[in-house]
């Protein structure tokens, strides 16, 4: 299968009330497809989750680092890497996975001195600074926020002050959506608690429905305001 070239779908942070559904009569736009012998580069980059196609030269090495709160998953798609994740090493090969969870120190080196090695990685949540540096003692560097284009994204160019009022308004927007959520979860709760006593089964499941509607809408919010963020985040030394 070869590499679709197409315009990358515009990005909306989850609504319950605007789902990601073309409008009725509308042409739905074709979905991208990658040939990872072809692409190296990220194919998606969200506040959820960060996903590349991955092309190390041969005897490549990257730096020592970890992610504050993402975990990443590594698949060898060709080749042979060897990985070193929280003070353990492993050699995978094609077809093999491996996972650093968040704030685990990582590197990985190409062990193919004269191919490259391609591998699917992807890290969850994407939310700047997403790399922090590290020495081999587990000493932590400064954070390093890098531009949206870093990870084949944007970069916003619109005024610096739209992006902090939307970012303080988006954190407020947030703290409302928690008091609703944590209202309605307890309502909720009592409704389960009742329904669970009197072994009424479909009670217990309209309440456990109805603490999911607040959880999506909690974390649509929250998604929201992580976008804002990513894109505020690496222009605070223009």
């Amino acid at each position: 299968m070869r590499w679709t070239r197409l315009r990358r779908r515009q990005y909306r942070p989850p609504d319950r009330h605007m789902p990601n559904q073309p409008s009725p009569g509308a042409q739905p736009m074709a979905f991208e497809v990658y040939d990872f012998r072809e692409v190296n580069k990220n194919v998606l980059t969200t506040p959820e989750i960060r996903a590349r196609l991955y092309h190390m030269e041969p005897g490549q090495v990257d730096r020592l680092h970890s992610h504050d709160l993402g975990h990443e998953i590594f698949l060898i798609l060709e080749g042979k890497a060897e990985f070193m994740i929280a003070g353990h090493t492993e050699v995978l090969e094609a077809g093999q996975l491996c996972v650093a969870l968040a704030d685990e120190i990582h590197q990985v080196r190409n062990l193919l001195p004269d191919r490259r090695t391609v591998m699917f990685l992807s890290v969850t949540p994407h939310i700047q600074p997403t790399h922090t540096g590290r020495d081999p003692d587990g000493s932590v560097h400064p954070p390093q926020f890098r531009s949206n284009s870093f990870y084949d994204d944007e970069d916003d160019t619109g005024p610096i002050a739209d992006l902090l009022d939307a970012f303080v308004h988006g954190a407020e927007a947030l703290a409302d959506e928690a008091r609703q959520a944590a209202a309605a979860h307890a309502q909720q709760a009592e409704s389960w608690r009742k329904a669970q006593a009197a072994d009424d089964k479909d009670a217990t499941v309209a309440a456990r429905n109805a603490m999911w509607k607040a959880v999506h809408s909690l974390h649509a919010r929250l998604f929201k305001l992580d976008l804002t963020w990513n894109r505020l985040a690496p222009r605070a030394d223009e």
